[in-house]
């Protein structure tokens, strides 16, 4: 089945809805956020760098010039930049939430909050939001779509290190912090009725979080890579499969062959026991009350 043929069979208009998407600039983000634009959504860019952001929004505005397209600052690893988004998003809720952006092998530190940066960016500030968004959310009826990522499998949860800020491994650290996001929010959507959650992954692609290689090594790698593994625009249909449909607890939405290639299949997840389950879910609790209660203050 071709990309047209599928767009044309599992996604539909979006006029009248918002939609607010983190990591918007560059790989999945950037093509993403052209499908929705011209599917008649109201976008909503929360980026990092606010000038690539514009950027965005100008290329946007250029493929569809009536488009309402807004850019909200949104550093991830600095606490006073998420409260603020999330404060913004409240007054103005979407009625789709978009969790796009991440980060894999980056220079650590520890972030205002307490966190490593990695378990800040991909778990912490992400579930910050989007608890925090719900209320709203509720009463629009709300969607949100998560990424997640096949690295959650790379690890275990480990509650005395529980953002692996001891840990050297680039992809159990990333992992770790992926596994928190995807199974926290499977157990806050558990009860939820009046706002789906879907949990997808791209698989492996060439973007950049997957251009932190050594330069020599990355030379010689990216051209195979972009053989072997799914480019953006195909890649990004996974994405959009969570857009238009919901996920149940444990299940996500990826690339139906191996995790890394095909069109966008539902999937159930075992990499977690109920144990681990409801432990990721008792440290979420305690996460986002330590962020409401000790810093918003």
């Amino acid at each position: 089945m071709t990309i047209k043929t599928w767009l044309a069979k599992n996604t539909k208009r979006l006029d009248g809805k918002t939609v607010a998407l983190t990591g918007s600039t560059g790989g999945l983000g950037l093509v993403l956020s052209k499908h929705l634009v011209c599917l008649g959504a109201s976008l909503i860019l929360l980026d990092r760098n606010r000038a690539r952001s514009e950027q965005n929004r100008e290329m946007l505005l250029s493929l569809v010039p009536t488009a309402s397209i807004t850019c909200i600052t949104l550093d991830l690893s600095e606490w006073e930049s998420v409260k603020s988004a999330t404060e913004q998003l409240i007054e103005a809720p979407p009625d789709i939430f978009i969790h796009n952006a991440g980060a894999y092998s980056i220079p650590r530190k520890i972030c205002s909050t307490g966190y490593d940066n990695v378990y800040q960016i991909n778990f912490v500030s992400p579930y910050y939001i989007i608890r925090s968004l719900l209320p709203a959310m509720r009463l629009r009826g709300g969607h949100v779509m998560a990424v997640g990522s096949i690295a959650h499998r790379y690890s275990k949860i480990d509650e005395n290190d529980i953002d692996f800020h001891t840990r050297t491994a680039a992809s159990r650290v990333y992992g770790n912090a992926k596994r928190y996001l995807m199974f926290s929010l499977y157990a806050l959507f558990e009860k939820e009725t009046a706002v789906t959650l879907a949990v997808t992954h791209p698989g492996i692609t060439a973007t950049n979080i997957t251009a932190h290689y050594p330069k020599l090594v990355y030379a010689l790698i990216k051209y195979p890579m972009r053989v072997i593994f799914m480019r953006p625009r195909r890649a990004v249909l996974s994405l959009l499969a969570g857009v238009f449909e919901e996920t149940k607890k444990n299940e996500w939405f990826g690339p139906r062959f191996f995790d890394v290639w095909g069109l966008p299949k539902r999937t159930r997840l075992r990499s977690v026991e109920k144990e681990e389950e409801l432990c990721i879910s008792e440290i979420a609790d305690e996460v986002f009350l330590h962020l409401k209660n000790d810093l918003i203050m």
